[in-house]
C-alpha cells in the first residue's frame, strides 16, 4: 500500500480528445480490418454510457453505418424511450425500437418472477411494484444483504429480507431482459452484417455488473477501459445532450424505480470508481477516504466489495470451456 500524493488525486482526469481519438481509431480498426463487418449495432437506453458509445461510433464510422436499438418492454421508465429517441436523432442515427415486451411474456419473466415475490408475500399481484436493494454501506449497513422492495397500488412500501434461493430465481427472471435485447441485437446485426458494440464501461465490467450472454455480450466494447468518471468527461466533449448527462443512473431493470447504486454498487459511481482506482493502486484507506470524502471504514468494506465482486464476476467472464485443446 501506499500514501496518496497530490499528483495522484486526479487520476480519474483524461484528456478527452486525446482518448475521443484513441476510441475512434480501434473502433475503425476492430469493425472493419478485424472482424470485416460493415457497420455497428448498439442498444440505446437512454443512458450516458450507451450514448457515449453511440457517439463516438458515429465519429469513427459515420452516422449511415451506426444503428441505434430502442428496446422497452412493460416495466421500463418512458424517459429511457424518449432519451434514447433524443440521442439518436441528435446523432443522426436510425433509429429502431423493438418492443421486447411479447418476448418475456412468452418466455414467463415476469410470471416466473412474480410467483416467487408472491411466496415471499401473498398479497403481492396485479398493480404491485418491485425492486431489489442493497444495505447502505455509508450509513455503517456492516454486509451487502440485498432487500426486496415492493410498493402497494396505494403506495404502500414494505422491504423483505431475501432467502438465498428467492433472490436467485428472481434475478434469473428478470435476466430474461437483458439477453431478449442481445438476441435482438444479433438479428439486426446479422442482417445488415454489422458488428455489436457493447457499453459497459470499467466499473460495470470490473465488477460484474452485466448478465452473461445478455448485455454482457458484444462484438467489442470501446469505453470498458475507463470508468465512469471518465466516461461522463467523455459526455461532455462529445456533446451528449443534457438530459441525458445529467440522468441519475439507473438500471431500469425492476417495475419500481431503481438506481445502480442501491442495485448493485452501494456507493455512488463517482465514489465507486475511487474505490476501484484505489484497490488497483494499493491506496490506503484512510488516504483514499480523505480523497472520496467518505469513512476509512466505508472505504475498507468497499474494498472487501470489491474484492468479493471480482470473485464472483470470474464466472462471468469465463469463455467457454473445453475439454482439450484445440489446435
Amino acid at each position: 500500500m501506499y500514501s496518496l500524493t497530490p499528483t495522484t488525486t486526479s487520476a480519474l482526469a483524461i484528456d478527452v480528445a486525446e482518448v475521443a481519438e484513441q476510441i475512434t481509431s480501434a473502433i475503425r480498426d476492430i469493425v472493419f480490418r478485424r472482424l470485416g463487418r460493415k457497420g455497428i449495432v448498439l442498444g440505446l437506453s437512454g443512458g450516458i454510457d450507451s450514448s457515449v458509445v453511440a457517439a463516438l461510433c458515429v465519429r469513427a464510422v459515420g452516422p449511415k453505418r451506426v444503428v441505434g436499438l430502442l428496446m422497452p418492454e412493460t416495466e421500463s421508465a418512458q424517459e429511457s424511450l424518449l432519451l434514447g429517441q433524443l440521442l439518436a436523432w441528435t446523432l443522426g442515427i436510425q433509429a429502431i425500437t423493438e418492443d421486447i415486451s411479447a418476448i418475456l411474456e412468452a418466455a414467463g419473466c415476469y410470471r416466473r418472477r412474480d410467483a416467487v415475490i408472491s411466496r415471499m408475500l401473498p398479497a403481492y399481484g396485479p398493480g404491485w411494484t418491485c425492486k431489489i436493494v442493497l444495505a447502505d454501506v455509508l450509513r455503517g449497513a456492516p454486509y451487502q444483504v440485498s432487500y426486496l422492495v415492493v410498493r402497494s397500488p396505494d403506495g404502500v412500501e414494505q422491504r423483505l429480507r431475501f432467502a438465498a434461493d428467492a433472490y436467485r430465481a428472481i434475478v434469473a427472471a428478470n435476466n430474461f431482459k437483458q439477453r431478449a435485447r442481445k438476441m435482438m441485437e444479433y438479428y439486426h446485426a446479422d442482417r445488415l452484417k454489422f458488428a455489436v458494440a457493447g457499453t459497459p464501461n470499467r466499473l460495470e465490467h470490473d465488477q460484474g455488473f452485466f448478465v452473461k450472454r445478455g448485455d454482457g455480450d458484444a462484438d467489442l466494447k470501446p469505453i470498458a477501459h475507463l470508468y465512469k468518471t471518465q466516461v461522463y468527461q467523455l459526455a461532455e466533449y462529445l456533446n451528449i445532450p443534457e438530459e441525458i448527462r445529467r440522468r441519475t443512473p439507473t438500471t431500469d431493470t425492476y417495475s419500481e424505480p431503481q438506481s445502480q447504486e442501491e442495485f448493485f454498487f452501494a456507493l455512488p459511481y463517482d465514489k465507486m470508481d475511487l474505490c476501484v482506482w484505489g484497490r488497483n493502486n494499493n491506496v490506503f484507506a484512510d488516504d483514499l477516504g480523505r480523497m472520496a470524502a467518505i469513512s476509512s471504514e466505508v472505504v475498507a468494506r468497499a474494498y472487501q466489495m470489491i474484492d468479493a465482486k471480482r470473485k464472483a464476476a470470474a464466472y462471468l467472464h469465463e469463455a467457454p470451456l473445453f475439454v482439450e485443446p484445440l489446435d
